[in-house]
């Protein structure tokens, strides 16, 4: 059975994926329509940096994110002084750790999906005198809409497994912000191969799901 830390653990994990997703579908879905359809001063300068978390070994993100958000950083020390408070070594360090290694994911996969959508549909929406908001949300969206979901299923699983950013960010304080990686990582080095093993098969099944809804939009996709 699993114990009270290993459980907060599962839950924090599900719950920092969850908001990080939301982020990253709020910020990253316009982000992707401009870098797929619009011309823009810098555009291949934006798609590199969001490349950077893919290429980047987590613990230097993390590290980057560290010199950023920290008390002495350029972001961290705004929050202290306006707040008093910090994302440091708080749950939402360990949200942010998550949206900074699942933005790319999602942002590659909608702008590919966005781009496969034929340009003389969207082209008849606007002869047809439609708003380019209306052709979005009416043309674009549901043409691509398998991908982008796809995008939104592996950020959510590459949030979950995250644990060198988080790690250098959240740290892994109990009942804080352990969440599962961090929390199997406690485990084998504390010789508690039980708990590891089972925190694992959680977590595996968490990801053999993921994968097959990411398998089940592919074929979705390609009916489509």
């Amino acid at each position: 059975m699993l114990d009270p830390q290993a459980l907060f653990s599962i839950k924090l994990s599900l719950k920092v994926a969850t908001v990080s997703v939301m982020m990253i579908f709020i910020l990253g879905l316009p982000l992707s329509y401009a870098l797929a359809k619009k011309d823009f001063p810098l555009k291949n300068l934006v798609d590199t940096l969001i490349t950077l978390p893919l290429v980047f070994p987590p613990v230097v993100t993390g590290y980057l994110l560290l010199l950023i958000l920290g008390r002495n950083g350029p972001v961290g020390s705004v929050l202290y002084k306006l707040f008093n408070t910090g994302i440091v070594f708080t749950w939402y360090g360990a949200v942010v750790a998550s949206f900074v290694a699942g933005f790319p994911l999602f942002v590659k996969s909608s702008k590919a999906a966005i781009e496969s959508v034929d340009e003389n549909l969207i082209k008849v929406s606007y002869t047809l005198g439609k708003s380019e908001l209306y052709t979005f949300f009416k043309v674009v969206l549901p043409l691509a809409k398998s991908g982008i979901i796809a995008g939104l299923v592996l950020s959510f699983a590459r949030a979950l497994g995250e644990f060198g950013a988080t790690l250098m960010l959240a740290g892994n304080i109990p009942f804080k912000t352990n969440t599962i990686p961090l929390e199997i990582y406690s485990a084998v080095s504390g010789g508690d191969f039980e708990r590891a093993n089972i925190l694992t098969a959680v977590s595996a099944g968490i990801s053999i799901v993921i994968i097959y809804l990411i398998n089940r939009l592919s074929q979705e996709g390609k009916r489509w």
